[in-house]
Parts: structure tokens; sequence; C-alpha cells
């Protein structure tokens, strides 16, 4: 069967799946307002639960995603909890980055667990989407997928990342790269990306806003198989790397998770190339710990959407304590740790707003309309985040195994996406 049939066999089978799935929540669940509203709430606590990829098939995990969402609920029950209720947080359900699975998670979380809300959720593939809004489910994690960009019950800490038509891109990666190169006049870029729907999407993304940024595009392609990190790059750096008109691009972009990057740069570093090298995800100092990965990443700039762990705050200084508190030691800092942190974050500020009458819709109420500023992802708003991202990020650099802030943190105007 040819890829392109096996695609569309792909597409229809998930469709199939999710339709069924919903079919028989609706008749397994109760839907009305009033069970919905009360699931997971009582007069002392309020159930959360979230969903992680801890193990995947590449060895790449998210798993400190959990710890970073328990030190932000554990600080929030210390406090006193959330209008008088402590946060019952039933750690994340591991979905392996596996579609199938991600639905079964987000289907026990609502129907055996009764979860009033799950964060984070933290995965490449987010095919329990559709369930979790049709059943009312207020859901927050990372908007790296098309599903945090629309749904009105699923939020994005930092917005939406991968937006539709009609909304808007982020454009913290260029801008941060103009500040490293010098500009952008005369400067071309290659983009790399995994051969799967979140690929597409960044390819999609990034492509126009490089472009809109005044970078010329040499290359943009998701061509990298999702389900397994290829022993040999030789034909994609072949192609990237005389992608300029025959010449090296000046930067190379990866948007692949960090074991397709150490393939990568170790590869495009053998053949040679002296450019700049970044990718949103190889922020983890847990990563150094070993020579040949320390090796891959040396020199490269990593994109993040929230403060820098050296940037010097009063809400990073809360952060790192409590890490520390949660782990019960001090343990390296990453940005899954954070993902989890500003998902649980999010949660209990709409939360808050919602008051003591705590049901869903009186916390969808609190949503419209919520704002605060001065947050490690920068000034959030809803229904804002839920069509375009809040617009706010920095890069570091791995260099001499240390990370420094190459492009400070600062929050840029958004482009309309087409």
């Amino acid at each position: 069967m040819s890829r392109p049939t096996r695609t569309i066999a792909a597409a229809v089978a998930t469709t199939a799946l999710l339709l069924v799935s919903a079919c028989n929540s609706a008749s397994t669940t109760g839907s009305s307002e009033t069970e919905d509203s009360v699931r997971g709430v009582s007069d002392t606590s309020v159930k959360v639960g979230g969903i992680v990829s801890m193990t995947t098939a590449s060895g790449y995990s998210k798993k400190d995603t959990d710890l970073g969402a328990k030190a932000r609920f554990d600080r929030a029950n210390a406090e006193g909890g959330v209008n008088g209720r402590k946060i019952d947080y039933l750690g994340a359900e591991d979905d392996g980055q596996d579609p199938a699975k991600n639905l079964t998670a987000a289907r026990k979380l609502v129907q055996q667990d009764k979860v009033f809300a799950i964060a984070p959720m933290s995965s490449t593939t987010f095919s329990g989407a559709d369930f979790l809004q049709k059943q009312k489910v207020p859901t927050f994690g990372w908007g790296t997928l098309p599903s945090f960009c629309g749904p009105t019950y699923i939020y994005g800490f930092g917005g939406c990342m991968v937006p539709m038509p009609g909304g808007t891109i982020s454009q913290t990666w260029p801008e941060g790269l103009k500040k490293v190169l010098g500009g952008s006049t005369g400067k071309s870029v290659a983009i790399l990306a995994n051969d799967s729907d979140a690929g597409t999407f960044a390819i999609r993304t990034y492509k126009q806003s490089f472009a809109s940024a005044g970078f010329k595009v040499t290359f943009a392609k998701p061509s990298v198989p999702a389900t397994s990190v290829p022993n040999d790059w030789s034909a994609y750096t072949k192609e990237i790397l005389r992608s300029n008109g025959g010449k090296a691009p000046d930067a190379v972009v990866s948007v692949m998770q960090t074991p397709y990057n150490i393939g990568l740069f170790t590869a495009i570093k053998r053949a040679g190339y002296t450019g700049l090298l970044t990718d949103p995800t190889d922020y983890d100092p847990g990563l150094l710990a070993k020579s040949a990965t320390k090796k891959a990443l040396d020199g490269v700039h990593v994109l993040l959407s929230f403060q820098p762990f050296e940037q010097d705050s009063a809400a990073m200084t809360q952060f790192k304590e409590d890490i520390g508190k949660a782990a019960g030691k001090d343990v390296p800092l990453n940005m899954h740790m954070m993902t989890g942190y500003m998902s649980a974050d999010l949660f209990l500020a709409i939360a808050e707003k919602a008051g003591k009458d705590l049901t869903v819709a009186s916390f969808q109420k609190a949503a419209d309309g919520f704002s605060d500023t001065g947050t490690m992802v920068g000034d959030r708003a809803e229904p804002k985040g839920q069509k375009e991202s809040f617009g706010c990020g920095a890069l570091v650099q791995l260099k001499d195994g240390k990370y420094s802030v190459s492009s400070p943190f600062e929050c840029y105007p958004p482009i309309p996406f087409k």
C-alpha cells in the first residue's frame, strides 16, 4: 500500500475510532449540565488528573511534566487551596505517545476517576480532544497541537501555538533569531520536521513565520519518519546543505524531539556545517549528563515560550522552590516541568476567579474575559489564547555545557495565519 493510501486509511480509522468512542461515551456517561457541573467537585476538594507521554518508542519522555504540575498544586494546597477547596491531583496517565492510549486515558480520567479538569495534557498526540470537548472537561497543556486552537474547553498555557486560518502566529522564534544573527536581510533558513500531523502543521506555520520576518526559506519539509529515529541522516543533510542555491542556509531549524535533533545536528556538523542550529525542545540540563549528547547539542539555540531558568525574577525563584519541594531534593530543571507547572497555574488562576460555587459553567464564565499580567509566559488572556499565542518567549544557547540567554524573554506582535 502506498504511503498516501496508508495515510488516508489511518485518518479514516482514527476518525471512526473517535466517532465510536464519542457515541459509546454518550451511552455510558451522563451529559446533562447538572451532572457535568459537579463532576470531581466536593465541598472540600477538586479532582484533577493529567495525560503525559512518559514512555515512547524513541525513548523521549515528558515525565517531569507530572512533577511540574504536582509542584504547583502542592503550593496551592499549602496556601489553602482554591476558594477553600484542596486540589486532589491524581497524577498523570501515560499515553505512550500513542493516539489510542491518549483517548483511553482521557476516557478513564473522566468516566472512571471523575475528574473536574485535566492539567496537564502533554503529548505529541491529542486524539482525546474531541471527547474532552464533548464531555465539557476543562483541559490545560502546551498549545503546540491544533486541538488547543478553537475548542472552548481546551486551553494552552501560552495560548494557541499552532493556529488555524483566521488565527495568528507568534513571531518569537524568527524575531529571536534576528537578534542572534544581526537581522534577517539576506539570511536564509531551512526547516525540518517529522512526517506527522504535528510536523505538517509546524512546517506550514514556521514557513510563513520566518518568511514574514524577512528570512528566505530555502527548505521546509515534514519528511522525517515520526515512528523511529533514522540511522542514516545523509539524505536529509545533503538536501538541506544544498538548499540555498547549492549552498548551505544560514540557519537550520528543527521542529522535532530530542532524539531526532541529536541525530540531525550530529550529522550536519560532521558534514562541515558551521551555521546556526535551533530547535524548540532541547532545554534540559539532564541532557548534559552524556558527553555525546552534550557535544551534539553544543551551540544550539533553543526556543522557549516561557522565562528562561537563568532569568532572575520573583516568579522564577518561586518556581525553583516549588519544584525542589515537590521532588524532595534539588533536581535539574527542564521545560517539561515548566509545561506541567504553567498548565496547573492557568487552571488555578481561572478556578480562583470562578469563585466558591465551582461548576463547569462558572469555570467557563470565569475563563471568558480572564486576564492577568507578568507571568512566566507573559500576559495571559482568554478566550484570546484559544485563537492565538500570547506571543512571548526567549532563546537560550547551550555552549560548553551551560545554557545562556541568547535572546531575552520578550513579547512580539503576532501575524495573521493564512
